[in-house]
């Protein structure tokens, strides 16, 4: 993609997808873009047709932004995933387009922990069994296989944001807490690390899920790792659905190896709400399914809505990546009276000094510099007194190493 003409940013087209908070809607707009909407996620094809104009596209989890998406959005900035991952746009693509991404990893965390809790204690207590008996019209007073949590053992596979609050909030329970994570973690509170995901299945009495959503993890837990868990253990994915086998899972619970288990994710999910849903694991006893909420509170939703479009608009506005999820990081803001220069561009030694003498050569004073990089990127932000001409904007973007160059304010 070539890097767009040097001019001072200009408002434009914002498109939020799949149900977005109202409070995006809201912030973009008092931002000065005019922004579109609609319900569901849409397709490959739709997508590239609908997101020709837009410089500011959001979505969540269901809708795929590829690289043909991003070919096809020349005037696109940024895309916000108004939710956790990432896993559903092409980051490296949109990195060689100079498109920033930015998503909301910390917003719904809370609300991903209290419906985690709230399954552990129903399937630990066999709600669900009850709950079907007495709406079939059948009194089971009775305490066989229900447990309190207080003393029971968690395995947190995972332990990032959400499985770190998980393990503090669970041990306020009186829950012993174990966890596995493939990177050094600090253990908070009196949580003790595994060694293996191995060690921990012949540990827990409850194994619950909180892994990325990197590729490599598909079908990271399936037969051999239900077989290692403790008989009339309990399972709870709340992670991405293409990590579980579900078929296994389903094997395990009908045999009451597995005791019980909840699951918001699946490998394969419905586009929008009120569509048909299927699953293996439908109709089993002690068995929740939901449909991909764990973090969609209104609190949570409104949170994200806020974050990402806020990310979003600093972003178009003045260049700020902090907590992009593809660019080099820099969280600035503009000088007072001062003209931005934001040059995204390959990561190789001497681009600094190619940008600086182009200025220098056509007399633009320099007021502030920065600059950051991030593997094969690099990203500096210029602030000059004035608007640059359209002769420096065309030498910044004849340097080989250019990606993307804007002029803001």
């Amino acid at each position: 993609m070539s890097a767009p003409d040097l001019a001072p940013v200009r408002r434009g087209r914002a498109l939020l997808l799949e149900n977005i908070h109202a409070d995006a809607r809201t912030l973009l707009s008092d931002a000065g873009w005019e922004v579109e909407t609609a319900s569901g996620a849409l397709d490959e094809a739709e997508l590239a047709r609908r997101v020709e104009g837009v410089s500011l596209l959001g979505i969540r989890s269901q809708t795929q932004v590829t690289a043909k998406v991003l070919e096809a959005a020349t005037d696109l900035r940024t895309v916000g995933a108004f939710c956790i991952g990432t896993n559903q746009i092409d980051l490296f693509a949109a990195a060689a387009n100079g498109i920033a991404v930015f998503n909301a990893p910390y917003s719904n965390t809370r609300s991903v922990v209290e419906l985690a809790l709230a399954e552990i204690i129903a399937l630990t207590r066999r709600l669900t069994v009850k709950d079907r008996a007495m709406h079939d019209g059948v009194w089971d007073k009775s305490a066989a296989g229900s447990h309190e949590v207080r003393g029971r053992r968690l395995g947190i596979v995972g332990y990032g944001n959400i499985g770190s609050q998980l393990s503090v909030v669970a041990e306020a329970l009186g829950m012993s807490v174990f966890f596995y994570d493939t990177t050094d973690k600090l253990a908070l509170g009196n949580a003790r690390r595994c060694g293996s995901l191995h060690e921990l299945l012949e540990i827990a009495d409850v194994v619950s899920l909180h892994v990325d959503g990197r590729r490599s993890n598909t079908g990271f837990f399936g037969e051999a790792e239900f077989s290692r868990m403790r008989p009339g253990s309990i399972f709870l994915n709340l992670s991405r659905g293409f990590v579980v086998d579900d078929e296994a899972l389903a094997r395990h619970v009908r045999s009451g190896h597995v005791a019980g288990a909840a699951l918001d994710v699946f490998p394969t999910e419905p586009k929008g709400s009120g569509q048909s849903f299927d699953s293996v694991l439908r109709g089993l006893p002690n068995v929740i399914l939901t449909p991909h909420v764990a973090g969609s509170t209104e609190e949570a939703q409104e949170d994200i809505g806020r974050f990402v479009a806020a990310k979003m608009r600093d972003y178009a506005l003045h260049g700020t990546t902090a907590l992009s999820v593809n660019l080099p990081t820099l969280d600035t803001e503009t000088a007072p009276e001062t003209v931005r220069l934001a040059h995204l561009h390959r990561n190789v030694p001497g681009v600094l000094a190619a940008i600086n003498k182009v200025l220098a050569d056509a007399g633009v004073n320099i007021e502030g510099q920065q600059l950051a990089t991030r593997g094969d990127l690099g990203y500096v932000v210029t602030d000059i007194a004035a608007h640059a001409s359209e002769e420096v904007g065309r030498r910044l973007r004849e340097l080989p190493e250019t990606v993307r160059v804007r002029q803001l304010g």
